[in-house]
C-alpha cells in the first residue's frame, strides 16, 4: 500500500502518462483485492435485539434448509451466554419447525456437570432441545466427567466419527458470540491457543474467564464453516467492536481472526454494540431475511 502510495505521488510529479496508467492498474486491483476481502462479511444492524432475534432465527432455518437440500442434514454449532435465550425463544415462536435432521455441536463448552447453569449444553437442553424434535444422537455432548485434556481428545473423536472422511469438520452454520475482551469461543486474547493449527478442539484449564477448565473449538474448525454469523449486543461491547471490524489484520482480538475460508460471514447486532462503527453496515427492516 506505501508503494503505491508512492508511486501515486510519483507519476503525479513527472506527468508520465505511462506511470499514470500502470498507477491506475495497480490501483484498480488493490481495490479489487480489498472489496473482495471484504465481500464475504455483511454487518447487519438492527435497534435492538427484539429485531434481531428473529432474523436470526431465519438465518437458522433458511441455512438448514439449503444444508438439508445440499446434503441431507444441517450441521449447527452454537455457543452459550445470551444467545441460549434469544435463539431458543426465536426458534420456538417459529411454527412447524422441524430439527429431525439436524446434527448440534458447541463451539466450546464448560468442564462442569449438565446441570451447573455454567453448562451451555444444560441451558440448551432445558430451553430448546426439550422441546423440539432433534434426536439425542444428534445432540453431540462432551463428557463432563473426564480431565480436561481427555475431554477434548474425547469429543474430537465424537466431532470425527460425526464428520467422517473430513479432516476438519465443516459445519453448516456456527453462531458465535464475543465477550468484551473480544474473545470467541473460549479463544482469549494473547492466550497459545490462538495459533493452534493442529487440534480442532483443544482444552483450556487456565481461562481467564470462570471456570477455568473449558474445551474450544480452534480456529481451523471455525473458518472452515460454510457460515459463521457473530451475534453481538449491547454498548459495552461497541469499541471492542469497533477495533474488530475496521482494525484490519492488525486488531489484538480473537473474534477479528474469524475470516471463512470459503464461507459466509454475518454480524448480526444492535445499536448500542454499533455506535462506534464507521464502515458500511446494513440496516434492513422489518421481516427482513438475510
Amino acid at each position: 500500500m506505501c508503494k503505491l502510495v508512492l508511486l501515486c505521488a510519483f507519476a503525479c510529479s513527472c506527468k508520465c502518462k505511462t506511470v499514470l496508467q500502470l498507477t491506475s492498474f495497480y490501483f484498480a486491483i488493490l481495490l479489487s483485492s480489498c472489496s473482495a476481502v471484504m465481500a464475504g462479511r455483511r454487518v447487519v444492524v438492527f435497534p435492538s435485539s427484539a429485531e434481531l432475534g428473529p432474523v436470526l432465527a431465519h438465518l437458522v432455518t433458511s441455512r438448514a434448509e439449503k444444508a438439508i437440500a445440499s446434503h441431507g442434514r444441517f450441521a449447527l454449532g452454537l455457543s452459550g451466554g445470551s444467545l441460549v435465550s434469544m435463539l431458543s425463544k426465536e426458534l420456538l415462536a417459529l411454527p412447524q419447525l422441524d430439527c429431525s435432521k439436524w446434527v448440534v455441536g458447541f463451539c466450546d463448552e464448560r468442564l462442569v456437570s449438565f446441570t451447573d447453569p455454567e453448562s451451555t449444553y444444560g441451558l440448551y437442553k432445558s430451553q430448546l432441545f426439550s422441546k423440539i424434535n432433534i434426536p439425542n444422537s444428534g445432540i453431540l455432548t462432551i463428557d463432563p466427567s473426564l480431565p480436561v485434556t481427555e475431554c477434548a481428545e474425547d469429543y474430537t473423536c465424537k466431532l470425527k466419527e460425526a464428520f467422517p472422511g473430513e479432516d476438519i469438520p465443516v459445519f453448516d452454520l456456527l453462531l458465535l458470540g464475543m465477550g468484551p475482551d473480544g474473545h470467541t469461543c473460549s479463544l482469549f486474547p494473547d492466550h497459545p491457543l490462538l495459533e493452534e493449527t493442529k487440534m480442532i478442539v483443544a482444552p483450556i484449564s487456565d481461562s481467564p474467564k470462570p471456570p477455568p477448565q473449558r474445551v474450544t473449538m480452534t480456529f481451523p474448525v471455525v473458518n472452515s464453516a460454510r457460515c459463521v454469523a457473530f451475534v453481538s449486543t449491547g454498548g459495552s461491547k461497541a469499541t471492542v467492536l469497533k477495533d474488530v471490524l475496521e482494525g484490519g489484520k492488525a486488531s489484538p482480538y480473537p473474534a477479528a481472526r474469524v475470516v471463512p475460508t470459503s464461507g459466509e460471514l454475518f454480524w448480526l447486532i444492535d445499536d448500542p454494540a454499533a455506535a462506534a462503527l464507521t464502515v458500511q453496515v446494513e440496516r434492513p427492516g422489518a421481516g427482513a431475511k438475510l
